[in-house]
């Protein structure tokens, strides 16, 4: 059964702290849900619609490897990277804020396909933000114009690949003029979808390779935060032995000839740590999260 939410008007003095900072802040604002602590970091993840599975593990494996900090994560509950981050940050226990490009109520919710998504992130805590009217049908404009809301509502800004005039890189733009921190995932130099994160790097923005480099850029330190410590006592024997050889990054041929083991058996127990969020992968090396 399709749950109902309501949504109501924000007044202009409780709009998120960052959203007010902006040179030009909305007029008006509606929300849904509850909006989450601004003592936390939002980080916005935006990327492609036309998404590639790396894009997509890259997505989940990064957001995975954010469990147990204060991290909010904002998207615009697109289609494509944008559905992959507010359900990776879902799993992972995580906050997380959608900013469709259409008004909040459900009649109108775009996209329809994920008025479900829309209600899980209410249904755990989170919140649908936007500055149109609660009736707003979605329009060409209105995408650009949401853009600008998410880079405001965050302190940085994550892109996850985008082609070079992908309408990914509008909220880098924002983000760039309201000083907001731009990082972005290296990609394949054979891939259209890496030329726009690859741009970004030449232009300065940090490259992100793993959840520990958004840590560090937030300045979110491992040992001072407990909850993010990896509860391993319910691995198996076999996936201990491999995270405690992940002290040090490996390929998979590498474990596979320090456990000598099978790489059919490397590989099915790799999938089960990642599906845990224990390890993450990047150019064929596998590490710790």
């Amino acid at each position: 059964m399709t749950m109902s939410y309501s949504v109501q008007i924000l007044e202009q003095h409780k709009f998120p702290r960052r959203i007010r900072e902006i040179a030009d802040p909305p007029k008006n604002m509606t929300f849904a849900g509850t909006i989450p602590p601004e003592e936390y970091k939002w980080l916005a993840v935006v990327g492609s619609r036309k998404y590639s599975n790396y894009g997509k593990e890259v997505c989940q494996s990064l957001i995975s490897g954010l469990q147990g900090y204060p991290i909010i994560i904002v998207s615009g509950l697109a289609l494509g990277i944008d559905g992959i981050a507010h359900k990776s940050a879902l799993d992972a226990g995580l906050f997380t804020v959608g900013v469709p490009g259409s008004g909040l109520s459900p009649s109108v919710l775009y996209p329809r396909s994920h008025l479900g998504l829309a209600e899980e992130i209410i249904r755990c805590d989170g919140a649908l933000l936007s500055e149109f009217e609660p009736n707003f049908k979605a329009t060409p404009w209105s995408f650009p114009q949401r853009n600008r809301i998410m880079a405001g509502l965050s302190d940085a800004v994550l892109i996850i690949e985008a082609e070079e005039k992908s309408g990914t890189l509008i909220t880098s733009k924002f983000a760039t003029e309201y000083n907001r921190d731009v990082f972005t995932v290296p990609g394949s130099i054979f891939s259209t979808s890496s030329a726009g994160p690859h741009m970004l790097l030449r232009l300065g923005a940090t490259p992100i390779r793993s959840s520990r480099d958004i840590l560090d850029a937030f300045n979110l330190v491992q040992d001072s935060n407990p909850t993010a410590q990896k509860d391993y006592t319910d691995c198996t024997t076999d996936e201990r032995i491999i995270l405690e050889l992940l002290i040090n990054p490996m390929s998979r041929d590498e474990i596979a000839f320090e456990t000598k083991k099978p790489i059919y058996h490397i590989n099915a127990t790799l999938s089960i740590l990642e599906i845990k969020g224990f390890v993450s992968e990047y150019m064929g090396v596998i590490s710790r999260s």
